[in-house]
């Protein structure tokens, strides 16, 4: 059976060490490339001859942090699908690495069972979604298309594209000239008719139904 090609950047040595090793103990995976930051990977990519099928990425690094490496590797090698690592799931942090272009976000305690299961759903699917956002996996993974018929007026749409940015609620009140209330409505009414329960979960569907401009 081919190998999937993994590569890891991570900042913390320890970690990163023990994430390869536990990585080529699973059968499907073998890792091809290691960095600290997004810099380094960068300058070894240009001398390898084994690019990933999937690049793990630390959110939280210097010289060059998870966002910006996932965005160059968007830009310079679309094909390799990049999943962010992180120790923090805050809606924002997370929105950011989805829209620099992420098939999904791991916590760093995650079981390696699920590490696995979520490996290979990103490599079969081009997304995982966490079990922690409130979503219909089955039906997000069903088609390209996330097939639900819906109705968005739209007021809803120009909420969806904000929501879909690091703002608060509230600056997202104030940007559309309406009260928090008026806003709150907005979500609820999207997270009934898109089937989600959580910001996280309304961006991804926006990504898959392609409702929201720029990312």
């Amino acid at each position: 059976m081919m190998k999937i090609k993994v590569g890891i950047v991570e900042d913390h040595q320890l970690f990163l060490k023990s994430l390869s090793l536990l990585l080529e103990t699973l059968t499907p995976f073998v890792v091809v490339i290691e960095a600290a930051n997004g810099k380094e990977l960068i300058e070894k990519l240009s001398i390898s001859t084994r690019v990933p099928d999937i690049l793990l990425v630390d959110v939280n690094m210097p010289v060059m942090d998870g966002v910006e490496t996932c965005q160059w590797m968007l830009d310079h090698f679309p094909a390799v699908k990049t999943v962010a690592l992180t120790m923090n799931d805050d809606e924002h942090t997370i929105i950011r690495m989805f829209k620099a272009g992420c098939s999904a976000y791991l916590l760093k305690d995650m079981h390696p069972v699920e590490l696995e299961s979520a490996l290979l759903e990103v490599q079969k699917s081009g997304f995982y979604v966490h079990q922690s956002i409130s979503l219909d996996r089955n039906k997000f993974f069903r088609n390209n298309h996330f097939s639900i018929q819906v109705q968005i007026t739209p007021k809803e749409l120009q909420f969806l594209q904000y929501a879909c940015s690091d703002r608060t609620y509230k600056q997202i009140a104030s940007e559309m000239k309406v009260s928090e209330r008026t806003v709150d409505g907005y979500r609820e009414s999207l997270f009934g008719k898109l089937q989600v329960q959580s910001r996280v979960g309304l961006c991804l569907v926006a990504i898959k139904m392609q409702l929201v401009k720029n990312w």
